[in-house]
């Protein structure tokens, strides 16, 4: 959402859980803007969060939040525009944790909510970094949404060709994973505790073709019902846990 409602640059987060984890997190928030005839434990800790770092607050009415998408509930910031971050940056993100290298690719996963939910699964498990490709994704505003606010602590590359980065990590001595309902390896039987890109793909098509050739191994999740696949943010969590099981294990 492009910033109409005052002076100045910047990008609109909304949501509770956006708004909480942005006033947490290193990015720069320029106001906050809250529904003035909410009153609740919330409103209190959101003002006490911008008051604490010395950040402005507008209580404003119900028809400021007439321009956003539903799930409002009625708070707002604007904030500093995302923080670029390049693949190299991951790579020393991953030195400096002192660990092998763990990262997330992203293909075309154009839902907001699967997209969030794959952001908070990598978050919380412990990846490294998040490579997604531009114009092939949900808004800014919207994953953030989504993912809970989790995409605030998760470093983020946006690559205009995701075969160009894979490529990259390769050269870096990262293998590159994705699973596919046709491999004949089961993924827990393969070793993750190694440097690793995990990628994932759409909805709809998974991964492309394209992409796959860049995969150095495709892994099976086993499925034993009637449907034949799982949803992408879950088939994520799944192989995002395994190689922290084994990391832990190792």
């Amino acid at each position: 959402m492009n910033d109409t409602r005052g002076k100045g640059t910047g990008q609109w987060l909304y949501g509770v859980n956006s708004v909480r984890e942005a006033l947490r997190a290193e990015r720069t928030v320029h106001e906050v803007y809250v529904y003035r005839e909410r009153t609740d434990r919330i409103k209190n800790e959101i003002v006490a969060l911008a008051t604490r770092s010395s950040i402005r607050v507008k209580f404003v009415d119900k028809a400021f939040f007439s321009g956003f998408p539903k799930g409002h509930q009625g708070v707002a910031v604007r904030v500093s525009p995302e923080k670029v971050v390049g693949l190299e940056d991951l790579f020393s993100i991953s030195r400096r944790k002192g660990e092998p290298p763990f990262y997330l690719i992203v293909d075309g996963v154009v839902d907001p909510g699967n997209l969030g939910a794959i952001i908070r699964t990598a978050e919380v498990g412990g990846v490294h970094g998040i490579i997604l490709q531009k114009r092939r994704i949900a808004s800014g505003e919207t994953v953030a949404k989504a993912s809970a606010g989790a995409i605030e602590y998760l470093p983020t590359v946006r690559v205009s060709n995701i075969k160009h980065a894979m490529r990259e990590l390769r050269e870096k001595g990262v293998t590159i994973y994705s699973a596919e309902a046709e491999a004949e390896e089961l993924y827990w039987a393969a070793d993750l505790t190694i440097p690793i890109a995990l990628v994932v793909g759409s909805e709809g098509k998974g991964i492309r073709p394209t992409v796959k050739r860049y995969c150095d191994l495709m892994v099976k999740i086993p499925v034993f019902g009637k449907i034949n696949s799982l949803n992408v943010s879950v088939a994520t969590g799944i192989l995002v846990y395994e190689a922290v099981r084994q990391r832990m294990s190792a």
